[in-house]
């Protein structure tokens, strides 16, 4: 297909949110032997938004420039694994993450069936090193092959190229943004040989109920958990979880937990929780969020959802701009209540 180009453009069906904003212009990638041609379009411009599904974005503002919006499709294994040794599969950068995951498991391979129905690209998963359920993108991923939107060098990143940490890479920093992902490869056991990860109480609970810890099963039930938490998007505007579960020191930690009993806190590394120590402490966002009264607070559309005080949500026709002073006004009383700062997960234009 020849490259898309829209003048004006309508952003508000591809965001999460479904936020009305516009963009100056609108390339639509489709077709990886357009890829050179896409960076001559936008050599030169000096805004330049790269969009996957949307889901993890708040338009606040119209975006003066242009947005890149990636949706390369294919799939296919590179390299049947053993008992040994893990299977390579691949990805392209436009493949909706959670029927990627679906197509894993068809082919009897496991690893990523924690990581079900988080919304988003393939593409998209490195960039924010997506994770939950104790599991996170990094654990499976091998490589990613990107292009540089400058120099148009194409260049193949292994894990210790991409500087992976809790939800956070290269790619979300000044240094990463100009490399432009085109395709994912993860490393997964053969679904007959991997150890399932049940770190949750609530993940083997559900579990517990379905009679098997088999890579479907537990897909099943991260499936069922998160819907019974999470609105559809389709129905209710919302890109999850809004903030990061923030990471402080054991000391500041263990003095929160003193002040306010029940504070859920573990680990932040995933190898110090296997060992039961850690100095840096993950906590609760959506409880600290809870405790200053926000679940299910409503202002106009722009609101908290009523089951999950970290997902904001659009009732309908609430603006990213009134979205953003929500988060913010959430984000100063947790600050002020507790001296933890909390930030967004997902990239905000303003």
């Amino acid at each position: 297909m020849t490259l898309q180009i829209i003048e004006n453009a309508s952003l508000k069906a591809l965001n999460s949110f479904g936020v009305e904003a516009r963009a100056r212009r609108l390339l639509t990638l489709d077709d990886a032997a357009d890829v050179d041609r896409a960076l001559e379009a936008i050599a030169g411009e000096p805004r330049v938004l790269v969009l996957g599904g949307g889901s993890n974005l708040l338009l606040a503002n119209d975006f003066d420039g242009t947005v890149l919006r990636v949706a390369l499709r294919g799939r296919r294994i590179v390299e049947q694994g053993t008992a040994d040794r893990p299977t390579l599969v691949e990805a392209a950068a436009g493949e909706n993450w959670h029927a990627f995951v679906g197509w894993t498991l068809d082919q009897g391979l496991a690893g990523l069936e924690n990581l079900s129905l988080i919304p988003g690209t393939v593409g998209a998963s490195p960039i924010q090193n997506v994770g939950a359920y104790g599991v996170e993108m990094v654990d499976r991923f091998d490589s990613l092959l990107a292009i540089h939107r400058g120099s148009g060098e194409r260049r193949r990143f292994e894990a210790r190229d991409c500087r992976f940490g809790y939800r956070d890479s290269l790619f979300k920093h000044p240094d990463g943004r100009d490399w432009l992902i085109l395709s994912v490869r993860f490393r997964l056991a053969r679904a007959s040989d991997h150890v399932p990860v049940l770190d949750y109480g609530e993940l083997r609970d559900e579990l517990a109920a379905r009679g098997s810890p088999a890579p479907l099963q537990v897909a099943r039930a991260v499936i069922a958990i998160r819907r019974r938490k999470l609105p559809d998007p389709a129905l209710l505007g919302n890109a999850g979880s809004f903030f990061r579960n923030p990471v402080v020191d054991r000391g500041t930690a263990e003095a929160l937990a003193e002040r306010h009993p029940g504070l859920p806190r573990y680990p932040a590394d995933a190898r110090a929780r296997a060992i039961g120590d850690a100095d840096e402490v993950k906590l609760s966002a959506a409880w600290l969020i809870d405790r200053c009264g926000w679940k299910g607070y409503r202002d106009g559309d722009a609101g908290v959802h009523a089951r999950h005080a970290l997902v904001l949500v659009n009732h309908g026709s609430a603006t990213g701009a009134q979205l953003l002073a929500l988060a913010e006004r959430i984000a100063r009383s947790v600050r002020e209540r507790f001296g933890v700062l909390l930030e967004p997960e997902p990239t905000i234009v303003r």
